[in-house]
């Protein structure tokens, strides 16, 4: 088992890198693309944003305040709550996000390729099992 649990963690790291790299490429921190990925979902409070993105409040204050001035997001007013704003994409915050997706599917799905099909099949059950027993989702995938 232990063997397994050091090939995830190689796995892991592995996986940051090719992020920070099609980040880099993209002129996203990783931190801003998987911002700019879980608003493809549509907006979101600041509240639910640290949630999901496991920040503290003055770090995604500073983070949305850069991909406003980037022209990436825009703050608009809470219709349920008037103290609280959502983040949303604007259009070129969802190229971006478009953009990152599909250069880190690409790469990440590459690093299958001298698997046989039966191996990805395994594969990719394995992986699910594994992301839904803890909780985690699947992917945030194009919309």
């Amino acid at each position: 088992m232990e063997q397994v649990a050091s090939g995830l963690v190689r796995l892991t790291f592995l996986v940051q890198s090719v992020y920070a790299e099609v980040g880099c490429g993209c002129e996203l921190t990783p931190t801003q693309a998987q911002m700019l990925c879980v608003l493809r979902e549509g907006p979101k409070g600041m509240a639910e944003l640290c949630g999901v993105l496991g920040v503290e409040r003055s770090s995604l204050t500073g983070l949305v305040d850069r991909a406003e001035r980037s022209g990436l997001v825009v703050r608009t007013p809470d219709p349920t709550d008037r103290r609280a704003v959502k983040v949303a994409l604007t259009e070129a915050g969802d190229r971006a996000a478009r953009e990152f997706h599909e250069q880190i599917t690409s790469r990440l799905a590459a690093l299958l390729d001298d698997l046989s099909p039966t191996e990805q099949v395994r594969f990719s059950r394995s992986l699910t099992r594994i992301v839904t027993a803890a909780g985690v989702p699947l992917a945030i995938g194009p919309h």
